[in-house]
């Protein structure tokens, strides 16, 4: 069986040869590469190296080299055919029968490409002749310099009706090569063909490997009314799955980890000449999902800029939400919003890289624009507005298709209605006391400030200190300690962490200490995270706190315990830990509401919040159902 080039192509990009391949060999990432011991000789030191943004393996002990295809032929002991029909039943790719058709479809695309090829270099040609003259100044008042002008390919279409159609047909070219590459349009009623491009500056546009499939062209006239104009879907071009300078990006996001994605063809020459090789642009609409698929390949979190304007802040929009159900492990994006005024190439011309590369360090990651284009300018002061953010907002997550990084979101948006919501009740508390002490329709319409609070939340074993209280003294210390011995809990709780509220001494000087840690990248391992205490002088704290006898009998804190027990074990805490503050705000409020104005209403509330607040004296706070794995431990 012969299969194009184009298939094999396709085929091969859609794996990420890592994955292949560590199906049987353990691969350690080493920067943009991967290592391992050689699977095809014996080896005691690893020589076999992976590289997924070329696609190929080496090995640089017996010389083994090769693609995902030879990979699992040589490892399955499979043949070509076989491996080819194995793989693409992977990836849903239907494998070509080898028809006489195929074969000869398979020769014409090629020869469609040399087409392409020669197109392009006769508009190069072009721009640089007498008639380019106003094109070649235009590009040049644009900043381009005359290399950056010829490492793009740039040229130009001449304005009479069939310059290259005269051009190429005297080159051997046929009039149906033309019209299949876009290049002529041929009227229905059997008129004559004509060139499709007329009076413009183009752009090549070509694929992964660096063929020029179609062309982008921008009228150089003010009064046409198409400002840019791209060749229509043909059999080499399909605009959705495409990104304009993708080959030479796919190189240089190899060597930076970055991608880069703008608007425009003059954003990404721009940004190259300056030194930035890694932007690409989608070809006149929004991002695709298979263009999505390839951004991945390049970088594992592309940064997508746009326009301040309203144009550009609805085409984030639509990245945003097609990009959502495609969300997995390690793979999502950043977004930027370019000053006001400025796009990519204006910006670095006036300001230079470091402009860019300063936006590119500060990128929003996807989940904070999510975040804000759910909650919006929108008011949430009410139960009922409070009840509708989060049906958007949980609505919108159940769209996630990956299930581990769906309740990830979920569980980081919980987090962030908590202190939004605990935002809008502190601010109601500030205007309700303002409101009382300036003679609103308090109690009695009397002119003066809130009463003395009634001290019987002195009387509660919580509220007994300046602070919150023993209880969650010990909630407190027992969070540190289960963190101290399985710091990897900080991975999925950093942000939570670092924003709970510490009154014991000392505490925060070790949650500090553990957060640096975790934010330089080193491992979260607990010999290391005490080694690190050590440095910095923190240890001896730590040490009086492991000596408690209070908190021993918490068996899940400590070294033994499993990690998904120390995990459920610290989640009950955090949240044991905030539902009795929360506890204690809501009482202060009732409090003072009723000290304020005493009705009725505001007498019942002030009960239930004392009662409620009293019940934590005596009750565990229980997660129903709580179990931790090993059942050496029970809240129930």
């Amino acid at each position: 069986m012969s299969l194009s080039p184009q298939f094999l192509d396709e085929l091969k990009h859609r794996f990420t040869l890592s994955d292949v391949i560590g199906r049987s060999v353990k691969l350690v990432r080493r920067g943009r590469e991967s290592t391992g011991l050689c699977p095809f000789h014996s080896e005691k030191s690893p020589s076999f190296t992976v590289n997924d943004q070329k696609g190929f393996y080496h090995c640089f002990g017996c010389g083994a080299h090769g693609s995902v295809i030879d990979f699992v032929m040589n490892t399955q002991g499979m043949g070509f055919i076989e491996t080819i029909e194995v793989l693409a039943g992977e990836v849903g790719m239907d494998v070509p029968k080898p028809s006489p058709e195929q074969m000869e479809r398979a020769k014409e695309r090629a020869s469609l490409s040399e087409v392409m090829d020669a197109v392009s270099k006769w508009y190069q040609a072009q721009l640089l002749g007498q008639g380019g003259r106003s094109a070649h100044e235009y590009i040049k008042g644009r900043g381009l310099s005359a290399e950056t002008i010829e490492k793009f390919g740039l040229g130009y279409a001449p304005s009479s009706r069939t310059a290259l159609k005269d051009a190429m047909q005297a080159r051997g070219i046929l009039e149906d090569q033309l019209i299949e590459t876009g290049m002529l349009i041929k009227p229905d009623g059997g008129a004559d063909s004509y060139d499709r491009f007329r009076d413009r500056l183009m752009f090549p546009i070509t694929d992964r490997q660096g063929r020029t499939i179609a062309f982008g062209g921008r009228a150089l006239s003010p009064d046409v009314k198409a400002k840019y104009l791209n060749s229509p879907e043909t059999t080499l071009f399909h605009k959705g799955a495409t990104l304009y300078n993708w080959a030479n990006a796919r190189a240089s996001s190899y060597d930076t980890g970055q991608v880069m994605v703008v608007e425009g063809y003059m954003d990404v020459i721009a940004l190259a000449q300056y030194g930035i090789e890694y932007a690409v642009a989608p070809l006149g609409t929004a991002l695709t999902e298979e263009q999505i698929g390839h951004l991945w390949q390049m970088a594992d979190e592309p940064v997508l800029s746009f326009d301040g304007d309203k144009a550009g802040l609805r085409a984030a929009g639509r990245a945003l939400e097609r990009t959502l159900p495609m969300l997995r492990p390690g793979k999502s994006l950043r977004f930027i919003v370019m000053p006001e005024g400025d796009d990519p190439d204006t910006l670095v011309q006036r300001e230079g890289r470091g402009a860019i590369e300063a936006l590119i360090d500060s990128a929003e990651p996807l989940v904070s624009m999510l975040w804000q284009s759910l909650i919006g300018a929108g008011k949430h002061d009410t139960p009922e507005r409070r009840a509708g953010l989060e049906k958007q907002i949980f609505g919108k997550l159940s769209e996630i298709n990956d299930e581990n990084v769906r309740k990830l979101y979920q569980q980081e948006f919980r987090d962030r209605l908590f202190r939004l919501f605990r935002g809008n009740r502190a601010g109601g508390t500030t205007r309700r006391g303002n409101y009382a002490s300036q003679g609103g329709s308090g109690w009695g319409n009397r002119k003066r400030g809130p009463l003395p609070p009634t001290g019987l939340l002195s009387k509660t074993q919580l509220g007994r200190s300046q602070g919150i209280g023993p209880v969650t003294d010990k909630l407190q210390k027992l969070i540190i300690v289960t963190l101290f011995y399985h710091p990897e809990i900080l991975v999925k709780h950093e942000e939570t962490v670092a924003e709970l509220i510490f009154t014991v001494p000392g505490l925060d000087d070790i949650r500090a200490a553990l957060l640096g840690r975790a934010s330089s990248g080193e491992p979260l391992e607990h010999e290391a995270v005490a080694a690190h205490l050590e440095a910095v002088g923190h240890m001896n704290i730590m040490q009086k706190l492991l000596d408690k006898k209070a908190i021993k009998d918490d068996w899940f804190a400590w070294p033994e315990a499993a990690l998904s027990d120390a995990l459920t074990g610290f989640e009950h805490l955090v949240m044991r830990f905030q539902h009795i503050t929360a506890a204690k705000l809501a009482y202060q409020q009732a409090e003072q509401d009723y000290a304020a104005d005493m009705t009725e209403e505001n007498h019942a509330r002030f009960v239930a919040a004392l009662e409620a607040y009293r019940e934590l004296d005596e009750t565990e706070a229980d997660k129903e159902g709580y179990r931790l794995e090993s059942g050496r431990f029970s809240f129930s």
